[in-house]
């Protein structure tokens, strides 16, 4: 399981660092989507990775620590997806906006002459 998230975490940065170097605007959005998704994966994956495990403490069970999935994690990212999302519903606001008035989607404002 260990291996699939990290794998999954290092292709998502990989590919999200790749993106931000393209030249259009819409990549670059894309690119930081999936930067963050592998943000939120792997602060997800820093609050243990168990199966099986209950999700609430039962009455008259002692309580074993170990036995629980720290929730912390796993609030930080429902935080972070939202925010993401708002913050990726403003970029494409500005990227509408700037193809708008500067008629090109390029990083710079200017089409390369190739």
């Amino acid at each position: 399981m260990e291996i699939v998230l990290a794998l999954a975490i290092g292709i998502l940065t990989g590919s999200g660092v790749w993106l931000l170097l393209r030249p259009r605007t819409f990549q670059v959005i894309i690119g930081l989507a999936l930067l963050s998704y592998a943000v939120n994966l792997f602060i997800l994956s820093m609050g243990r990775l168990r199966v099986d495990a209950p999700p609430i403490i039962r009455k008259g069970v002692p309580v074993d620590p170990a036995a629980f999935v720290d929730p912390v994690p796993q609030a930080l990212v429902l935080t972070a997806i939202v925010i993401s999302f708002a913050t990726t519903a403003l970029m494409l606001v500005v990227l509408l906006a700037s193809r708008g008035l500067t008629n090109t989607d390029h990083v710079d404002g200017e089409e390369s002459q190739q």
